[in-house]
């Protein structure tokens, strides 16, 4: 493998408190060197003076689909748009059909990845059986095959005896369950945020409190037990406050938050628009604001894409009828721009931690690093590039987004995978 010399660029490297110009020079797959000109000595030199290198993003929630609903997505398209977006690795949810819940589903989606070479794929297997709530899957042969983490994404372990057992179970593991937080009672069949939008639409609502009452029974049950409860895609004010409150007591709970919940309302409802009908909805400018605040002091610990694809026929039916979710990996980084760095909510470091050194924390993977020794898999940011959201554009098969026709900041102009470098 050639030796690759990248020279001139903004180094950004929240896991080596590194913020400045700097070469980086890649050997073998691997950093070799993070360093103020660095010389050539024959290597192969890229040239990117004006952009940001840092570590690849990882993504904690990508909805890869197969097995099962290769309609959808299949591993290689998720991965191919995992890789426009700039991720070098990302954990695919257990909600595949059959459910990610034994060893030889995990084995296949691994084997996949590894065979296409695209990213690093990690697994997600689930906490019950068929993700249906009811048993406990076997913790210690998905741990020992590879999960990073449990989760019944989805579905929410709504009974509250089998979460303490999981929790309890997982804390022998010392890894996270991630929950799906929303108590299905309150759900009731709300395909959006209850309020002043979907009263007026007609449209049967979502309280905040669906969310917000799982997470403290969570809390709860994480401090009962001592173990490690991961919230996903959090979407409410409400949790924010619960979440923050249980640090400070020293609960372990983490969190994350999506690009889509940090830059929009239920107001991108509008009329019926399918595209904005995502689980958990997209809530008041309150909780909005509330989401970026908590990103913003550590509350929540990093943002994660949800990327959930859909097909066409499904996405277009009525709003009622209509999927939850939305394609996000090709978009995050560009959406996250828009909503923390041109506010001025974050730094170009704190953003990168965010969106690749504390995931990759959580997920206890030696990624989101540039640190000498690790694999080469970087990308390379052009901070000011302007383009346009054109979903019929994506890799991905699903090819719905609320940003579409928006013209964003922040384009991945290139990615590094075990120190293959092309563009994405």
């Amino acid at each position: 493998m050639a030796t690759l010399l990248i020279k001139g660029g903004r180094v950004i490297d929240p896991s080596q408190t590194r913020d400045g110009a700097a070469d980086v020079l890649i050997e073998e797959g691997h950093i070799a060197a993070v360093d103020t000109a660095i010389p050539v000595n024959g290597a192969r030199v890229l040239d990117v003076s004006g952009k940001i290198v840092a570590p690849g993003l990882v993504d904690l929630h990508t909805h890869l689909r197969q097995p099962g609903r290769e309609d959808k997505e299949t591993i290689e398209t998720g991965c191919r748009a995992a890789r426009r977006g700039g991720f070098t690795t990302i954990c695919a949810m257990p909600n595949t059909t059959p459910a990610m819940d034994q060893r030889g589903i995990v084995d296949f989606v691994h084997q996949e990845a590894e065979r296409l070479g695209l990213v690093s794929v990690r697994t997600i297997g689930a906490i019950t059986k068929g993700r249906q709530g009811r048993e406990l899957t076997d913790f210690s042969e998905l741990f020992d095959a590879g999960c990073i983490a449990l989760s019944d994404d989805g579905n929410p372990v709504a009974d509250g005896f089998l979460m303490r057992r999981a929790l309890e179970y997982a804390k022998v593991f010392d890894r996270p369950l991630i929950q799906h937080a929303e108590d299905p009672a309150l759900v009731a069949g709300g395909v959006m945020h209850e309020g002043l939008v979907s009263t007026t639409l007609g449209l049967r609502g979502i309280p905040s409190e669906a969310e917000s009452i799982m997470v403290a029974r969570d809390i709860a049950l994480a401090e009962l037990t001592g173990g490690w409860v991961h919230v996903a895609h959090l979407s409410s004010a409400q949790s924010v406050e619960l979440i923050r409150q249980a640090k400070r007591r020293g609960v372990h709970v983490t969190c994350e938050v999506t690009p889509h919940h940090l830059a929009l309302t239920h107001e991108a409802v509008g009329e019926f628009d399918t595209r904005a009908k995502v689980n958990p909805p997209l809530r008041t400018e309150k909780d909005r604001a509330s989401l970026v605040e908590g990103l913003r002091d550590g509350t929540i610990d990093c943002i994660a894409t949800d990327h959930a694809p859909h097909t066409d026929w499904e996405k277009e039916a009525d709003f009622d009828a209509a999927p939850f979710g939305i394609s996000g990996l090709e978009t995050a980084l560009a959406v996250c721009v828009e909503a923390l760095i041109t506010t001025k909510v974050l730094t170009w470091s704190q953003l990168i931690e965010k969106l690749a050194t504390a995931p990759a924390r959580i997920a206890d993977l030696r990624a989101g690093t540039l640190a000498v020794g690790a694999s080469a898999d970087l990308v390379v940011i052009d901070p000011s590039a302007h383009w346009t959201v054109e979903p019929q554009r994506f890799v991905s098969k699903g090819r719905h987004s609320p940003f579409a026709g928006r013209v964003v900041t922040g384009a991945v102009e290139r990615v590094c995978y075990r120190g293959v470098e092309s563009e994405p």
